[in-house]
Formats: structure tokens, sequence, C-alpha cells
């Protein structure tokens, strides 16, 4: 698999805190970033903005999510849930053959009026696995980054996290994990199949119950496994 440094990645919906943040981390890095949005306009203003942030030398453009997709090949979905099936049934044909998708939604009940602490039950399992039955075939899907603070990416500091990736397909898992190493204090960690991205975002939702309850921006570290599991 060649470098991600050599390939534009497409931030789905990064003109938001998560999709924002990470475009800054990955622009930082080296990265040639697009992002997209349902407005082009407010793609390229979200664009102008993370550049001035990264620094004049990073790579950041803006486009229409459509758009983003038929110019690259390493998408990462950072979307609302209750949006996440209807931009995917959009896109699918704007998405090219052999893509990954990098699925960082989380079904979280906040979304459709309820608690934000708690997640949904999803028919597939995991917003993760509703993502792989609705992108075109031959597209391999990854679950990760739902545990990063949004605050803390959009900042300077370094990240106290570990970022676990799932995916039933080991490119998709290698390319997640070396897109979260990129990160500062970040460590990526093979979390298996995808079918445990429902654990993911079960803890995403105790996280957000402890930074309310605490007034922090948590995260989670995997302790006590051989130095070979971490990237």
């Amino acid at each position: 698999m060649s470098d991600p440094a050599s390939r534009p990645i497409a931030v789905l919906g990064g003109t938001g805190p998560a999709g924002a943040g990470l475009a800054l981390r990955w622009a930082r890095s080296g990265e040639n970033i697009l992002i997209g949005s349902r407005d082009a306009q407010r793609a390229h203003e979200a664009a102008e903005k993370i550049k001035r942030e990264a620094g004049n030398q990073s790579r950041v453009s803006g486009m229409e999510n459509s758009a983003a997709c038929a110019a690259a090949d390493i998408l990462v979905l950072t979307v609302p849930f209750e949006g996440q099936a209807t931009l995917l049934k959009q896109l699918k044909p704007a998405i090219r053959p052999g893509s990954i998708l990098i699925d960082a939604t989380v079904a979280l009940a906040a979304g459709v009026g309820g608690r934000a602490s708690r997640t949904l039950g999803v028919w597939q399992g995991s917003s993760a696995q509703q993502a792989a039955e609705l992108v075109p075939k031959g597209v391999s899907v990854a679950a990760a980054f739902h545990n990063l603070s949004a605050e803390i990416l959009n900042g300077d500091e370094a990240l106290d996290c570990d970022v676990i990736v799932c995916s039933d397909d080991a490119n998709a898992s290698q390319l997640a994990r070396s897109l979260a190493a990129k990160i500062p204090g970040v460590r990526a960690i093979d979390g298996g199949k995808l079918e445990n991205a429902r654990t993911l975002e079960q803890i995403t939702a105790l996280l957000i119950g402890l930074n309310i309850r605490h007034k922090g921006h948590s995260g989670i570290r995997i302790t006590g496994l051989p130095d070979g599991a971490y990237v």
C-alpha cells in the first residue's frame, strides 16, 4: 500500500468539529486533504480556515461531497448518524471502485432527541456495519476515530488517547492505523473485525457521559499489550 501522504484524503462532513479536527491534524502532518460538505462554499471556507491554522505549506481544499469522493479513494466519514445513510446513498455513484471508507459515525441517541450518553440500536449492529451495507461493492470499510476529543483535535496540544480500528479488510485497517499514528499523542491498535465497532460506539457514549459529568475531554488508553500491538 502506498503512503497515505501520496493520496488525497476526502473528509466527508469535514466542516463539523470532528472532521475539521482530523483534517487539521493530518494537514499539519503533510497529508493532502479534501474537505467535503453538502455546500461547496462552506467546504471552501472551512478549508481556508484549516489551511491558515495548519500553515501556508499545507494542502487543503474544499468541495462538495460527491466531488471529493470522485477525487479521492481514501474517504473519512464524520457526519452525525441521522445523516449517514442518506449521504452514503447519495454518494454511492461518486465513490470510486476500490476506495477505503473510514467511518467515525456513532449512533448517539442525542441525534434523534435522546441523551448523548446513550447509543441507539442499529439493525446491522453498528454505524460502520450499516455503512458497509450502503457503499458500492468492493469498497472496504474501517471503523475508527470515535473516541478522540473534537475540541482537542482542533487545538495544538497532543492527544492522550488510543484509536482502536475495526475492519474486515487488512489493508483498510492498516491505512486507518497509519493515519491515526500521524496525530501527536495517538497510538493505533487493531481492534479486530468490523462487528467490534458496536463496542467502540458504546465506549464513545460512555466517554461523553464522563465528559458531561466531570467537565473534561476524556479518551481511552489500552494497557498491557506488547509493544508490537501499538502503531
